[in-house]
């Protein structure tokens, strides 16, 4: 098998363990998503410590790498906390179709941040992505609906910032492991007060969820690691789209739940701009 296909089958991978984690997070039921977070990324920051003290490399930066380095922790966090709340308010599909316009807000931010140029044919696509994103919130006006949906779309603006700041780590030296590690680790410390003076208790059961669900998302992570060292992003990003697939099924095996007309329509449209967007990168870099 060649480093391609490794690549794809790693992503592949990564996308069914972000679906696993937001199933179990939704199965963990009635808890505060700081709460839900706090186990999560507590999970994540144990293996990738794990990793860290094999490695053995020192880990050396300059003050704004560091700066940077928290400002990616924060972002990461905000994303994650609004997933989960979306996670528990939504269908599975949905949350985890706004949850991947990640990539869209990606691309405005590496413009803004960065100054990477952005296309005529990026820019209709992202015109596009929104267009799908509203057609899964379908805004009637009344807040009890609408609230989790932007929760969700708020989550995916964190998680691409937080992304486009990742690129620039990674452009200024920082390796994946420490960026992982950091992440977690300040997650945790931030949701810790939050989980001493609010704790919900919980049952065997429920905790037993929230360690699945760091166990999928340190699975996640590490596939996605992996999936990125066979392959450029460029010919593995339109495969992680198949989360919200992973996401409608055991949505409607274990909840029963079906999404209505208007969000297949908005999954499609999505779904179509990330191909597309997929296929002009890749045309462009073999030409």
């Amino acid at each position: 098998m060649n480093a391609k296909y490794k690549g794809i089958l790693c992503i592949l991978s990564a996308a069914f363990f972000f679906a696993l984690m937001a199933l179990f997070v939704r199965l963990a039921g009635d808890l505060p998503s700081i709460q839900k977070s706090f186990f999560r990324n507590l999970v994540a920051a144990v293996a990738a410590a794990f990793l860290l003290l094999r490695d053995r490399r020192p880990i050396a930066m300059d003050g704004k790498s560091w700066f940077f380095l928290i400002l990616r922790a924060a972002f990461g966090t905000l994303g994650v906390l609004c997933n989960f709340y979306a996670v528990d308010h939504l269908l599975l599909a949905d949350a985890s179709m706004l949850s991947k316009m990640s990539p869209f807000f990606a691309i405005l931010f590496s413009f803004l941040l960065l100054k990477e140029r952005i296309s005529l044919f990026q820019a209709g696509a992202v015109l596009a992505a929104f267009g799908g994103c509203v057609l899964i919130m379908r805004p009637t006006g009344l807040a009890m609906e609408l609230l989790p949906a932007f929760i969700g779309l708020l989550g995916g603006a964190a998680a691409g910032l937080a992304y486009t700041i990742v690129r620039l780590l990674s452009q200024r030296g920082v390796r994946g492991p420490f960026i992982v590690f950091f992440f977690s680790a300040f997650s945790c410390l931030v949701t810790l007060p939050f989980l001493l003076f609010s704790y919900h208790p919980m049952t065997g059961q429920q905790l037993a969820y929230l360690l699945l669900a760091g166990a999928a998302a340190a699975g996640g992570q590490f596939s996605v690691t992996a999936a990125y060292s066979f392959a450029p992003a460029r010919e593995l990003s339109v495969y992680d789209y198949s989360q919200v697939l992973f996401s409608a099924l055991l949505g409607f095996l274990c909840f029963q739940q079906i999404p209505d007309l208007l969000s297949w329509v908005g999954y499609t449209v999505i779904c179509s701009a990330a191909a597309a967007m997929f296929l002009h990168t890749r045309r462009h870099a073999q030409s």
